[in-house]
């Protein structure tokens, strides 16, 4: 075991009194070990630890208690700032260099003794106890097992019958049309023609392929040549072995290219399409619904078009999943699908005109796949319950699935789809603007759930904000504060500020948590006077600065202030105090961060941590952070709200908002919410507080911000100088068929830069117009075929950073976002050559870059939770922002500013200027 002697000396030996205990230590030298051991067990509490140092035992007690020091089990140790200590320590004693977190100091024969949390071995006290014995006897059941515990079944989607008489069985053909575009082999069935020579063929190899793939898998046997030869020239064989077109898929492909046989697939195909196409020409919708083919979002690239004759449907319901994404595909080319497009979107036009709800939303669902529109279009009609069913059914999002089932008065349901997922805010979100009674209902039945499982701020969170729904606030409020804590801090300034009589019932605990001067209620202090600036002014409120400023002096003249924002909420308190006479009073305070910190020689790191428990009550999509300091935040479905730097809102904007798009003038922001295919874009002017729709868009990337005068996006492998101030969406200049999509754009005054997929990086000069004054190749690292890409980042100059990583194998993986194999990260020299000092990262855990012209952010997954590192361009690490839990974190970079938040609502925007540090007001 190793310990530390380095010249600490305690001016005093021995805690005295009462002191409140995080450990106790245990000599058995003094005690006898048989004593030592009983004393243990008889402080034993769940979560306590026990450890040997010293020669004794130091036992770690589960939550820190009051104790009497001429009383205790053993010598006293308390915690102060991550160290535990037998001794009480001044300031200048808690600054020697050999304490550090977590750190235990022993002052024993008149000397200390710091040890390290890895060298002392835990100790299994449970060797202590002699149960040799003890007997085991069978348990006997007291009566009938409970029953089993209901599960919430998943809605199947609406069959073809659901949506009324008027939609007609489809035809066998059409039957056969649709297993032949999803790449399946659909039984026979009773009223279809019989199979030709091709199709028995293909039937005997695939059901020999499915025997074959059953023996091999046991073991037992291996496919012979024929089967083989089957799989490669008919298309059958196991999906979902392993990624990317098989050997016999590309045979499949080249055959269809090459020989007879493709093109007498194809021009069976024709014709069936042929005869679609006149059925629409002549009118004769009835027989074209009969015969209509379901079209897919999209086709995977690994799908290939399957080879025989098609067989009937399996079954008359519509399909959960997206369409063509593997197997094989009907193959007709962009323009058949866009054609097929128009005349279904024809169909649907005249069966709403017609007031056919049932054939119009059967179109938009089964045919055009646009299902959250047809969701829409049945809402909008009064069919919520079906409505219900289709959104759940195809799995779009929780909210909107939870809206639905609220709209269709199945409330048990809502509730408990929304307990399941998270969704009460997206849902009260989406019922506010056009169902304000629904939505305050709904919002009333999130408060109740969040108090039944004890997150008593949340639920007073969200009932506040409508007046009628504050009567449980109260007692939420009484609860919360009883459990103590910085929460029970924040709860406790609303209570005694909120209600008239809030004052006089809460007077004893403020004055309780104002007067404790223990280090370890510092943060409940800061937190309280935190709370407070916020609330609205009130004679209870002016009545509680001035005992909480000189809380905070205390403590700051104790050394116990270790916040970054702390005299910021000093000053602000004294903006609120009655008089000015404390403001004459009181001595000049040095800033905790230096005003020139960014010039500054020394260059402090900062350290913030964000907490779990600073998550807000709904979802926070985009920041914004404008040049008065006001900050804007998107809501989603809920709109964009413009607030004040202390938290207070300014406006609100009742159009949807995912991300935001400021301009450089800080006088209106562009609003986005994806609708399926396209983008809805809003206007938003932030000086008369208005907002009009713009119109709709198909956009893949965007500039993050604009002049006001022209925007920069991305759509596919097209890049687009978008006229900001026309009425309709138009472009004024473009460059079309890039080798690749365009994922990331970066704009200034002189400079547009974008990189196209993993190939190349391009760099506009915009002084007279765009002109194209670098195109380069990214390096061959990052163009590795097995590697896809991960995250990319660009300035306005050139300057570019692509990650590309190996793709992950499990699903959590995936969702989370991390990485467990080979990755490489390739960076561009900007077009005016500056120098950037570059760290390396381990790409297990680098998970995002950020790179501005003075700055580099890198994002990093630390498996619970997840880091910011800030460089300079020298790079010096400058920042580390760690936010609490596994939400991934959205980060806005400029060169002057760091907004870094998640969709919890947590964030914090860094000064990169000044080096101020504030966190962002829970929206």
């Amino acid at each position: 075991m190793s310990t530390a002697r380095a010249g600490l000396r305690p001016r005093q030996q021995v805690h005295r009194g009462t002191v409140r205990a995080s450990a106790f230590w245990l000599d058995p030298a003094l005690l006898g070990e048989a004593e030592a051991r009983r004393r243990i067990l008889a402080e034993w509490t769940p979560g306590m630890s026990v450890r040997a140092v010293a020669g004794g035992y130091l036992v770690e007690m589960s939550a820190p208690r009051a104790v009497v020091c001429e009383a205790a089990p053993g010598l006293p140790l308390t915690r102060e700032y991550g160290v535990l200590s037998s001794a009480p320590l001044s300031p200048a004693e808690r600054r020697h260099p050999s304490l550090h977190e977590g750190a235990v100091l022993l002052v024993l024969s008149g000397r200390s003794q710091v040890f390290s949390a890895g060298a002392m071995p835990r100790v299994d006290v449970s060797t202590w106890l002699d149960v040799s014995a003890w007997g085991l006897r069978a348990p006997e059941t007291l009566g009938a097992p409970p029953p089993p515990v209901p599960v919430l079944e998943p809605v199947p989607p609406p069959s073809r019958e659901r949506f009324g008489p008027g939609v007609p069985e489809p035809s066998a053909e059409a039957q056969e049309m649709l297993a032949r575009m999803e790449g399946r082999r659909a039984p026979s069935a009773a009223g279809v023609r019989r199979l030709g020579w091709w199709a028995w063929l293909r039937e005997k190899f695939s059901r020999q392929g499915s025997s074959v793939r059953g023996c091999g898998e046991s073991g037992r046997g291996r496919p012979g040549w024929m089967v083989w030869l089957g799989a490669a020239f008919l298309g059958t064989g196991a999906r979902g072995a392993r990624q990317g077109p098989s050997p016999w898929s590309r045979l499949s492909d080249w055959m269809m290219r090459n020989t007879l046989l493709g093109g007498w697939a194809r021009q069976r195909k024709a014709e069936y399409v042929r005869r679609l196409f006149v059925m629409f020409e002549e009118g004769n919708l009835y027989e074209a619904l009969r015969h209509a083919i379901p079209l897919g979002k999209e086709l995977g690239e690994d799908a290939r078009e399957a080879l025989g004759l098609p067989g009937p449907r399996e079954q008359l319901t519509l399909q959960t999943e997206a369409r063509g994404a593997a197997g094989s595909v009907f193959a007709g080319g962009p323009d058949l699908y866009s054609s097929l497009q128009q005349r279904y979107r024809e169909a649907f036009c005249y069966f709403r005109r017609e007031g056919r709800i049932d054939e119009a939303a059967f179109v938009l669902a089964e045919l055009l796949g646009a299902v959250e529109e047809a969701v829409s279009f049945l809402e909008l009609r009064g069919r919520f319950k079906l409505a219900a069913e289709l959104a759940e059914g195809r799995k779009l999002a929780p909210g909107l699935v939870v809206r639905q089932w609220f709209l269709a008065q199945d409330v048990t349901r809502a509730v408990a789809i929304a307990r399941r997922s998270g969704a009460f805010g997206d849902a009260v979100a989406r019922l506010e603007r056009p169902n304000p009674p629904e939505a305050r209902a709904l919002r009333l039945l999130w408060a109740e759930t969040l108090a039944e499982a004890g997150d008593y701020a949340r639920a007073v969170q969200v009932v506040w904000p409508v007046a009628e729904n504050r009567a449980p606030a109260r007692e939420w409020l009484e609860r919360g504060v009883a459990s103590g804590g910085a929460t029970g801090a924040r709860l406790l300034a609303m209570w005694a500020t909120a209600f008239a009589d809030g004052l006089t019932v809460a007077g004893a605990r403020v004055r309780e948590l104002l007067d404790d001067d223990a280090p370890e209620r510092a943060s409940e202090r800061f937190v309280f006077g935190l709370a407070l600036v916020e609330e609205p002014p009130s004679a209870s409120r002016t009545a509680l600065v001035v005992p909480t400023l000189r809380a905070l002096l205390r403590d700051r003249a104790a050394g116990n202030a270790r916040f970054t924002s702390d005299l910021s909420l000093i000053k602000r308190l004294l903006g609120s105090a009655p008089d000015g006479t404390l403001r004459t009073d009181l001595p000049s305070l040095a800033d905790c961060i230096s005003p020139a910190w960014r010039d500054i020689r020394e260059r402090p790191r900062i350290d913030v941590t964000v907490r779990a428990s600073e998550a807000g009550t709904f979802t926070l999509h985009d920041v914004v952070v404008l040049p008065d300091g006001r900050l804007l935040y998107a809501l989603g479905e809920a709109g964009a709200r413009l607030v004040r730097a202390d938290g207070r809102t300014v406006a609100h904007f009742d159009v949807p908002a995912f991300h935001l798009v400021p301009s450089i003038h800080g006088d209106r922001v562009l609003a986005l919410a994806r609708r399926d295919d396209v983008w809805r874009l809003s206007r938003l002017d932030l000086v008369t507080r208005r907002c009009s729709p713009w119109g709709d868009m198909s956009l893949t990337a965007w500039a993050p911000s604009y002049d006001g005068n022209v925007w920069f996006v991305s759509s596919e492998n097209t890049v687009m100088m978008v006229d900001a101030l026309a009425t309709e969406c138009r472009a004024l200049w473009r460059v079309s068929d890039l080798a690749g999509g365009v994922f990331v754009i970066a704009v200034d005054a002189t400079h547009m830069s974008f990189v196209v997929g993993k190939e190349e990086r391009w760099t506009y000069t915009l002084a007279d117009g765009p002109t194209l004054r670098d195109r380069s190749e990214l390096p061959p690292e990052v163009s590795d075929p097995k590697l896809v890409l991960w995250n990319q980042s660009v300035v306005p100059d050139g300057e570019a950073a692509v990650l590309s990583m190996e793709y992950p194998m499990s699903p959590e993986d995936v969702a989370r976002g991390r990485n467990t194999l080979r990755g490489s990260l390739a960076w561009m020299q900007p077009v005016s050559l500056r120098n950037r000092v570059r760290t390396e990262r381990d790409h297990e855990t680098l998970k995002g870059i950020f790179l501005s012209r003075e700055w580099c952010l890198e994002l990093l997954d630390l498996g619970a939770d997840w880091q910011l590192q800030l460089t300079d361009r020298r790079g010096f690490s400058r920042a580390v922002l760690t936010f609490e839990g596994n939400v991934r974190p959205k980060v806005r970079l400029t060169d002057s500013m760091l907004l870094a938040f998640d969709e919890g609502g947590r964030g914090v925007r860094l000064d990169l200027e000044s080096g101020e540090v504030r966190h962002l007001p829970v929206p």
